[in-house]
């Protein structure tokens, strides 16, 4: 198998991962490396900005400093993998702390909410489930913080 088409395999894999955890998404169109044009594009994370590798080696860095090259104004991550690993996903300190305080679940609250498309009627494609919709948020509306069962926030 040719590079092109294992990064497509792998393109593919990241999308099928990020649906599995409750997440639209989709390849994004493959013609220019730039924030138009991400690996893999989800509508349910419109700040962020996926670089995917599927490699037996990676020089972090470099794929790094691509997706921060490609980005544009939003986030950017790398997903990467070696064959029959789990994937990993790569961010700088700074968006690991951004995420870690909801930063970007709130910046994209508050825009739904001022472009009119935070409703939970179905008319935003969600069918009636809540708009900030993915698996891993929490009723806190914080990724990764799950309310116990007394109510308190872990974490």
């Amino acid at each position: 198998m040719n590079s092109r088409e294992k990064g497509k395999r792998g393109e593919r894999q990241w999308r099928d991962e990020l649906r599995a955890n409750g997440f639209r998404a989709r390849r994004g169109q493959q013609f220019s490396g730039s924030a138009d044009s991400p690996d893999v594009v989800c509508d349910d994370l419109p700040w962020a900005h996926f670089e995917v590798k599927a490699v037996e080696r990676l020089s972090i860095y470099d794929a790094m400093d691509q997706a921060v090259h490609d980005c544009g104004q939003k986030v950017p991550f790398v997903a990467h993998r070696r064959n029959f690993r789990p994937w990993l996903v790569t961010m700088t300190a700074e968006t690991f702390f951004r995420l870690l305080r909801g930063d970007f679940y709130h910046e994209s609250h508050e825009r739904r909410e001022r472009d009119g498309t935070d409703r939970t009627d179905g008319t935003d494609g969600t069918n009636g489930a809540p708009a900030s919709g993915g698996k891993g948020e929490s009723a806190t509306g914080r990724p990764g913080f799950p309310r116990s069962e007394t109510g308190e926030t872990k974490g």
